[in-house]
């Protein structure tokens, strides 16, 4: 019966459960990627910023700047928690303490 896969039966589907593990993944290049995509979309709109302007739609530069600066901010949160989470495996696994910065 081990060899059989994980069903589940939500309303008159059947979905079958795969028996793998989750990737362990930190963000921190995702991030890193979107952050440089709307600081690129931002310079390249921002010769064309009068013209935005005239038509209405100044508001996608500021956007752009906008996506780079939440960007930022994730970044930052995604690399503490990286070294936060290696921290905390590595004192589960029994290393020495991690030194603190700052």
């Amino acid at each position: 019966m081990e060899d059989q896969p994980k069903t589940h039966e939500i309303g008159n589907r059947t979905y079958i459960v795969a028996d793998v593990e989750p990737l362990d993944v930190d963000g921190v290049r995702t991030l890193e990627v979107g952050s440089v995509l709307w600081l690129v979309a931002f310079l390249a709109l921002l010769p064309f910023y009068g013209r935005l302007e005239a038509d209405g739609r100044g508001w996608w530069v500021w956007t752009c700047l906008a996506g780079f600066g939440l960007g930022l901010f994730g970044l930052e949160y995604c690399r503490r928690r990286r070294r936060m989470r290696a921290a905390a495996r590595e004192r589960r696994d029994g290393g020495a303490p991690p030194r603190r910065r700052g």
